[in-house]
């Protein structure tokens, strides 16, 4: 927790010589807070898939598509389970349990220009992919000279 504390130490020291770059140290401060309060659950991985493609991959096994809450809003991708026990199954079937059904809330801080394609979970990897978005007048160019 002294690093966090640290870090907006630095965050304050910097904003009386910015202007209009609020926003971006909002999004930091979010960013550090989103990864101390979340756990370790699930796994997860980020991947790069080309120039402008991201995945990422949660390892969900055990758990249905029902069982899973994917939300996007004001820069933060929460992942978080809305699992419920199976009400046909009884409590006392499972000998031993190995495979964690429990609770977890997990955020991503996005990018501005990042949005978010879609999800599918499939074999117990939930995929959510990602795609930066370009706008035209950040793309190279080149200038005519006259």
């Amino acid at each position: 927790m002294n690093n966090a504390l640290t870090l907006f130490d630095h965050f304050n020291s910097l904003t009386p010589h910015t202007v209009g770059m609020d926003r971006m140290f909002d999004t930091l401060a979010r960013y550090t807070t989103d990864s101390i309060n979340t756990g370790n659950f699930p796994p997860y991985n980020i991947r790069k898939e080309g120039d402008y493609s991201y995945v990422i991959e949660m390892a969900l096994a055990g758990f249905g598509k029902k069982d899973i809450e994917v939300e996007m809003a004001d820069g933060t991708l929460t992942v978080r389970s809305v699992y419920l026990p199976k009400e046909d199954a009884p409590e006392d079937a499972d000998i031993y349990r190995g495979i964690a059904y429990r609770k977890f809330e997990r955020k991503f801080t996005i990018a501005d220009d990042v949005e978010v394609k879609g999800a599918k979970l499939a074999d117990g990897m939930l995929l959510i992919n990602l795609e930066r978005i370009i706008p035209e007048e950040k793309k190279p160019r080149l200038i005519t000279v006259k």
